[in-house]
């Protein structure tokens, strides 16, 4: 067994041994009894400043590379999202290229994809709603042409002019009437983004609620889905089963997917996470049980996921993304633990020794001696002794 000195919470360092990797498997068709898609990360250029504040640089290769490790689990991809830094260092400009460039990779191995569209090539101060409009006609337009379902990420602009629930009922019905097929809304909570506190015209849940759930009735024909990520299981519950016919719930639900995922006996949610970035060959091969109804074995997969998804999303929320590339680095899909805007540095080395620890037990590190010789390089750089 391979052993590693990881620091603990308390201030020591203590011996772990390395567990064997998980039996994941790669499924032989496309899941059958929910959609699912993982919200991916991109790659920093090793060689790239990446710092705060300096243009982002792109490793194109290994972040696509990433995107059919994911498609190769028959997930499909939601891009140029949360997880991929979007409002956290990723300008609209490089993001119009992820997704261009995605879209062809999805073309060429017939994965499915979906992209996010929202406002952030625009200033953070607009005049109204007529500008919020058009920045997101603008990113809808380079979604769809890109042949990628549009996901209408929730905006910070809209957020600070809206004034009422009719201002965000105003917008969404004149995107929705303007799409040229089917989206997903995407409803983020503000344990995601503080900007977003209110959305839909209300701080009270049960209020901002009633308000999507009017729009998408309203428009059903062209809402393929909603993703929440609220972090509350019973809101989630409730409110898929308010959800017109043929419309998806996507749970965003880092906390709460296992449950949520596998359903009640009423109603279920499909998938729509970054948890799933992390936990792929898990993920995928427990869809794989619950596609033939093996419940025991989508239970005893993903359960041990939990610990993992709740530490990496822990407060503050908004850096997950620092777990979620630390663990791709563990795992050697890329070359190196950079990301854009610096953002490595969000988390401590308690906070992704733990990570380590918890990847172990869920059986998500393929090869623990690759793991063990990163790990040990990056906590020897910030001064733990090995």
């Amino acid at each position: 067994m391979t052993a590693i000195r990881l620091p603990q919470a308390d201030g020591t360092v203590a011996e772990h041994g390395i567990g064997a990797p998980g039996a994941f498997t790669r499924p032989d068709g496309p899941l059958t009894s929910r959609t699912a898609y993982a919200a991916a990360h991109v790659v920093a250029d090793p060689l790239g400043d990446n710092t705060p504040g300096a243009p982002v640089d792109v490793d194109w290769e290994a972040t696509l590379a990433f995107r059919r490790h994911l498609w190769s689990y028959g997930l499909g991809v939601a891009d140029a999202m949360d997880t991929a830094q979007r409002g956290m260092g990723m300008p609209w400009s490089t993001t119009a290229e992820l997704i261009r460039r995605s879209a062809a990779e999805a073309r060429a191995c017939g994965g499915l994809l979906a992209c996010g569209a929202g406002t952030d090539q625009a200033p953070a101060e607009l005049a109204g709603t007529e500008e919020v409009l058009a920045a997101y006609l603008e990113q809808i337009e380079v979604v769809e042409d890109a042949g990628a379902t549009v996901i209408i990420m929730a905006s910070r602009q809209l957020a600070r002019v809206a004034r009422s629930p009719e201002d965000y009922a105003k917008v969404y019905a004149r995107l929705l009437e303007q799409v040229s097929r089917p989206v997903v809304l995407h409803w983020l909570g503000p344990m995601f983004d503080p900007a977003l506190t209110g959305y839909w015209g209300s701080a009270q849940l049960t209020e901002a609620t009633d308000t999507v759930l009017q729009v998408i009735a309203d428009h059903s024909a062209k809402v393929d889905g909603i993703k929440v990520s609220m972090l509350d299981e019973a809101h989630e519950v409730e409110m898929r089963r308010r959800l017109p016919d043929g419309v998806r719930l996507y749970t965003g639900d880092d906390f709460n997917y296992p449950t949520l995922v596998r359903g009640d006996g009423e109603s279920y949610s499909h998938a729509l996470l970054g948890i799933f970035d992390a936990i792929a060959p898990a993920a995928s091969t427990a869809l794989q049980a619950l596609d033939r109804g093996d419940l025991a074995t989508y239970d005893r997969l993903l359960e041990p996921t939990v610990a993992l998804s709740r530490h990496l999303f822990g407060t503050p929320t908004y850096y997950y993304k620092t777990g979620i590339v630390f663990l791709a680095w563990l795992a050697g899909h890329q070359p190196g633990f950079r990301m854009v805007g610096g953002l490595e540095s969000a988390r401590s080395p308690q906070h992704l020794a733990e990570v380590f620890r918890l990847a172990d037990a869920a059986g998500l590190l393929p090869d623990p001696e690759l793991a063990a010789s990163r790990m040990r390089t990056y906590l020897q750089t910030v001064g733990v002794d090995q």
